[in-house]
């Protein structure tokens, strides 16, 4: 990984599902259940990463057509009926963003998940304290892709876009958004191919905390 090059971050942007926390389980269970109510075939857990990567109301149209609505309602009473309980943070997570505010690197969340329910997830984790700036789906004029919601982070935390802060998440949306405002995208995971192209890539928390450790 060539971090050889690149000093300590002057802050870190964070997405959330499957960038911190493991909510995979919860998502296939919530898409294959409303899928299910229309007759539709489920999908598998890979389908999955690659069809929802968008907020609901700009992805849910083109799988439900006109009846988008409704999926979402279905989606989200079960969503929000089993959320807190699937919730778990993703092996490494705790201890990089311990490492973050030990090194004084100011942190914000930029996620496609509806605001109110990021917040409460984030709340019932107890790691409010960790961040300056939580931006969900909705909270912005537009969502991932699009760098509204990275530009109101980083505006509520009184700073502006630039190179030396880090974007970290799972997925080409978030890759995109950073690469819209000029941030660092860090891809972590490797779920998608496309985070092969980046030499910056990750495997995990666990490799981001390390790198900090060096720089």
């Amino acid at each position: 990984m060539p971090y050889s090059q690149h000093q300590k971050p002057t802050a870190v942007l964070f997405d959330w599902d499957n960038t911190l926390v493991d909510t995979m389980p919860l998502i296939c269970a919530a898409i294959n259940q409303t899928l299910e109510h229309f007759g539709m075939k489920t999908w598998s857990e890979q389908d999955i990463k690659q069809k929802t990567q968008l907020s609901a109301k700009d992805g849910l149209p083109h799988h439900f057509g006109d009846r988008w609505p409704e999926a979402l309602a279905i989606y989200l009473d079960f969503y929000h009926q089993n959320h807190l309980k699937f919730l778990n943070p993703l092996p490494g997570a705790l201890a990089l963003l311990n490492k973050l505010t030990d090194k004084n690197i100011p942190m914000g969340l930029v996620s496609n998940k509806g605001g109110a329910t990021l917040r409460r997830e984030v709340s019932h984790l107890k790691w409010d304290r960790f961040f300056s700036a939580l931006i969900g789906a909705g909270d912005a004029v537009k969502d991932k892709p699009d760098p509204a919601p990275a530009l109101l982070a980083l505006k509520t935390m009184g700073m502006e876009a630039s190179p030396a802060i880090w974007f970290v998440g799972d997925a080409p949306v978030d890759w995109r958004c950073a690469e819209a405002i000029g941030c660092l995208p860090i891809p972590i995971g490797f779920c998608h191919a496309e985070a092969d192209s980046y030499a910056q890539a990750v495997k995990n928390c666990e490799d981001i905390e390390k790198i900090l450790s060096k720089l």
